[in-house]
């Protein structure tokens, strides 16, 4: 009776519609939809009255079943758009991750230099193939294909996962390129070999590669490799690998195409031949966390067509070879190091040349000399937008710098300062300029005598300063533009993750 109560309430109010829809009024109906939308809810809602049951039988059913709902809402969206997205490029870029297990946390900067290694994204005559990445990446967020990784507050997003729902999706648009279980398959005229045991030995039928082939190899599990004589030739890092020879960097010099190679987190290599500049057309060389090499070839101009070369996490490189300032390509630069000038004849003041570098990381090693004016040619670099300086010792902290006017993010490691910088004062810096990070040294105080000027930075990191007093209303007077704050390991904070919304 209850039930046939509020249908009939829902059928007059239908009525009421239908009769201003025969006397096309307009007006009258404009004036009463919203009520009229009200009404038409409020009684939809009532057509299964729940209080009509015993809530204390059934005390979830009515919150699973609308979660349910929610979740096969979701579901349906997310399938929509990704059917939507085949027919856009960056249904290409996210194809490309399908080889990666669902769980995976993949860094969103590695993932970038993927694409552009296989040629999934390039330069554009407005935009660098960063600058496109970035923009895939950005789309695929938006879309929810992928998601930010952690419960960071932080806007900026620097790791994700594929949406766990989309990834059976790739999975099934990935499966009739498929040749077997091994994981080796064609898609978009690739040939894919994917390492995924802990140990493994390329050679001996793992991974027969023909000469007129593109492959591209993915290490995704193996800790330990070995490679066999001849193999190249006839054929991020979160974990450590191990390689049982150097011998398979000799043969490199024969791969006249290869386009990015990645050595990251491998340890037991002390050196690269000088074989490896022969690799003409090569773009990006990522060595980043290789512990034990000491030495990189005395000169490698002749790789004029580098655009990335990552040495960060090199502890043991002292010196940098000659060449660099005449690599004009450069777009990323890590881990360039300022040591004895009798080992390193390059200098800051030669990158100066580099009018296409983006992002530059500076380590001042312990046997460091540092020329009056050599970091005020920083200011030349008219594109840089990210720069990193760490210390490896307690002197020069009173550098004279001048940033470039481009610079939108500054990371300081290691400072050996106890206050702000001249050179980091507010009325130095650009308008462009919003990031700040922090981490390690011996800062004490964050405040300055120009009340006149006001920081515009707009995301901080703090980190490792157990000499700084952090106090968020101070912070927020000397940054008043800003957005998100990260405070770690100060002097009376522990961990502080603070955000403006």
């Amino acid at each position: 009776m209850r039930v046939k109560k509020n249908e009939d309430e829902l059928l007059d109010t239908l009525t009421e519609i239908d009769g201003h829809l025969r006397k096309l009024d307009r007006k009258m109906l404009d004036e009463d939809m919203d009520g009229i939308c009200k009404r038409i809810r409020d009684c939809a809602h009532k057509l299964l009255p729940m209080d009509a049951f015993d809530d204390s039988l059934h005390p979830s059913s009515s919150s699973v079943q609308h979660k349910n709902h929610l979740l096969d809402q979701d579901l349906y969206l997310l399938q929509k758009r990704y059917r939507e997205l085949k027919y856009h490029p960056p249904s290409l870029c996210l194809m490309y991750l399908v080889i990666f297990p669902k769980d995976a946390v993949l860094k969103k900067s590695y993932t970038i230099y993927r694409w552009i290694g296989d040629g999934y994204i390039g330069k554009t005559k407005e935009k660098t193939a960063e600058e496109v990445g970035e923009e895939v990446i950005d789309e695929l967020l938006k879309l929810n294909m992928i998601v930010p990784y952690g419960n960071t507050k932080c806007p900026l997003v620097h790791k994700f996962q594929i949406h766990p729902h989309i990834h059976p999706l790739l999975e099934s648009s990935f499966s009739p390129y498929k040749k077997n279980a091994h994981h080796l398959g064609y898609y978009l005229g690739l040939t894919r070999l994917v390492l995924e045991k802990q140990k493994v030995m390329l050679g001996d039928g793992v991974g027969l590669i023909p000469a007129d082939s593109r492959w591209r190899i993915f290490n995704i599990g193996a800790n330990y490799l070995n490679f066999q004589s001849q193999w190249l030739s006839k054929n991020s890092p979160s974990h450590h690998i191990e390689v049982g020879s150097q011998e398979f960097l000799k043969e490199l010099r024969d791969q006249e195409f290869l386009l990015y190679l990645s050595l990251r987190g491998i340890s037991r290599i002390s050196e690269l031949p000088p074989s490896i500049t022969q690799l003409r057309n090569l773009q990006i060389l990522d060595l980043k966390a290789c512990h034990n090499l000491e030495t990189l070839p005395n000169d490698i101009s002749s790789m004029e067509r580098l655009t990335r070369l990552i040495l960060s996490q090199c502890y043991l490189l002292d010196d940098m070879p000659k060449g660099i300032e005449t690599l004009t390509n450069l777009r990323v630069l890590k881990g360039f190091v300022i040591g004895n000038p009798k080992k390193t004849p390059c200098t800051i003041s030669d990158l100066a040349n580099l009018k296409e570098l983006r992002r530059l990381s500076i380590h001042i090693g312990i046997e460091a000399v540092i020329k009056d004016g050599e970091f005020e040619s920083l200011e030349e670099l008219s594109a840089l937008k990210h720069l990193k300086i760490s210390w490896g010792m307690s002197r020069y902290s009173d550098i004279k710098i001048i940033l470039p006017s481009s610079l939108k993010k500054l990371h300081l490691e290691g400072f050996p300062g106890q206050n702000i910088p001249e050179w980091l004062m507010p009325d130095k810096l650009a308008r462009g300029f919003k990031q700040l990070k922090i981490i390690g040294g011996k800062l004490q105080s964050m405040n300055h005598d120009n009340d006149v000027n006001k920081w515009g930075i707009e995301i901080l990191h703090l980190k490792y300063l157990k000499h700084l007093k952090v106090d968020l209303t101070n912070l927020q007077q000397l940054f008043p533009l800003l957005k998100y704050a990260e405070i770690k390991q100060v002097s009376n904070h522990s961990y502080i993750e603070w955000s403006a919304d």
